[in-house]
């Protein structure tokens, strides 16, 4: 909803910057539902039950701040850099905390449902 937002505002005046919907929509939106749906998979083939833990919570948290971070590079001409490194080292550490957190699901014998 951002993403579209930011677009139909980038559309209508020079503010805000296009790159912004842009990345809202990819990183944004894209990313956090290809998490959702590696997530909800791998919970559902594996046996598991069909709610988030502490650790998926966290990569959805730190895919949303690599989302954030990667906007507002965007707005902010001068800290545009830093903030693309922060927001790279979010998506990086939510990924790898996928791999990390569901990676020994996926190796192991499927659990039996209750």
């Amino acid at each position: 909803m951002l993403g579209t937002g930011l677009l139909g505002l980038s559309i209508l005046d020079a503010e805000p910057p296009p790159t912004a919907a842009i990345h809202s929509l990819t990183a944004g939106a894209i990313g956090t539902m290809t998490l959702a749906v590696m997530t909800r998979a791998t919970r559902g083939h594996t046996g598991r039950d069909l709610s988030a833990d502490h650790g998926t919570n966290a990569i959805y948290l730190l895919v949303t701040l690599a989302a954030v971070t990667r906007i507002a590079a965007a707005f902010a001409a001068d800290w545009a850099m830093p903030l693309l490194i922060v927001s790279a080292g979010f998506w990086i550490t939510a990924f790898m905390g996928f791999v990390l957190g569901y990676g020994p699901m996926l190796l192991s014998r499927p659990q039996a449902r209750h």
